[in-house]
């Protein structure tokens, strides 16, 4: 009898997941060759060949009260969602990251009786840590991505596997081990959704004007992320400082050519940290998400390298100090201290080495395949 070929539902809650939910497919149809993969995706998951029901740009929001203010639209996606699974019935459901959202998707999927695997899992041990009991209940696998994470979760009883990350494969390491910062070009990368862009690009904007008044010959490069336009960025540049613009294309040899980088907090920190540029990490929320967060966050850092050296290597430039004097302050005491600039990169090149082997991506599909009985 031929064997069925396994439907897979991937859901990606955020765009930061879209790029690892992407290089998962290739990695998934790369050991089974009949396998499909639909549900939740951006771009880089559709250029994967993943058929997006429902597509992850629709959910870019970040922050309780951002939230609430797309709820309306997040339910309805949710229910349509729920309906898509009763009819599908796929053959395991994969999480990414995105727990608010992909919970919902978890709860359905154990009441229709189908496996779930969550991949780059839920930074439960950062805040809300009770949410454990829900992954315990709802979770068949956690496979992790970061190294601290293991005793986190087997502590509190899940099976966890930890496949090293995904961001190692990622990167050309010959072409970037051989590049040369520009010590002129600051690197500026404000995130991935309108809200944080609206909140950090003008901000930006200004500390640029005020590094640029001291040190005349610097140069600003902006990296936007997919699905946001130039036009959109520009318009909140509103300095006289010449921007330039690029393509999220080649983004690595971007940020390795820079000579530091100002970026919003999220994956692309532990980017710029693999590939050794210092990097001021910022972030801003309404007030009310912040005051929360700052109830219920239990880590000491919010940047991924932070964490993982257990160190504050990048400096973390939160809410009033998201400031474009603050920033440009920071920036021009590294750039007129490049020995300062030098003991951090000093500090990256030991990161590398903690973030596993390459491989990641095939390990962890070698994984879901294998508890689906489908593994060569």
């Amino acid at each position: 009898m031929t064997q069925k070929h396994k439907n897979i539902w991937i859901s990606a809650g955020e765009m930061s997941g879209d790029m690892h939910a992407a290089n998962l497919i290739r990695a998934l149809q790369t050991q089974d060759c009949g396998i499909t993969c639909s549900g939740v995706g951006g771009p880089d998951m559709r250029s994967a060949g993943f058929n997006a029901l429902f597509r992850v740009e629709d959910l870019s929001v970040m922050g309780i009260t951002e939230v609430l203010g797309h709820l309306p639209r997040i339910l309805s996606m949710l229910r349509s969602i729920r309906r898509t699974l009763r009819q599908m019935r796929p053959d395991a459901v994969v999480l990414v990251d995105a727990p608010s959202f992909n919970f919902r998707i978890a709860r359905y999927a154990r009441e229709l009786g189908i496996p779930v695997f969550y991949y780059i899992s839920p930074k439960i041990w950062a805040w809300r840590t009770g949410r454990i009991r829900f992954i315990r209940s709802h979770v068949h696998k956690v496979i992790s991505i970061l190294p601290f994470e293991v005793d986190f979760y087997r502590s509190h009883g899940m099976e966890i596997e930890y496949v090293g990350n995904p961001l190692v494969d990622m990167v050309n390491w010959d072409e970037i081990d051989a590049m040369t910062p520009l010590p002129q070009r600051i690197g500026l990368l404000p995130g991935s959704r309108k809200k944080e862009i609206t909140s950090l690009m003008p901000q930006f904007a200004v500390a640029a004007e005020i590094m640029h008044r001291r040190l005349p010959g610097l140069e600003f490069h902006c990296v936007r992320a997919p699905g946001i336009t130039e036009d959109a960025l520009r318009r909140l540049w509103q300095t006289d400082v010449p921007l330039h613009m690029h393509a999220p294309d080649n983004r690595y040899s971007f940020m390795r050519s820079c000579n530091m980088l100002i970026a919003a907090s999220g994956t692309v920190t532990l980017e710029s940290a693999l590939l050794g540029t210092p990097t001021l990490v910022t972030y801003k929320v309404s007030p009310l998400s912040f005051a929360v967060g700052k109830r219920l966050v239990r880590v000491p850092y919010v940047s991924l390298p932070n964490l993982v050296m257990q160190r504050e290597v990048f400096p973390e430039l939160l809410q009033e100090n998201a400031d474009g004097a603050v920033l440009a302050r920071h920036a021009l005491a590294w750039l007129e201290h490049p020995e300062q600039m030098s003991a951090v990169r000093a500090q990256l090149a030991t990161l590398r080495t903690m973030l596993g082997a390459p491989g990641a991506p095939a390990r962890a599909a070698g994984i879901i395949l294998k508890a689906l009985g489908t593994a060569a």
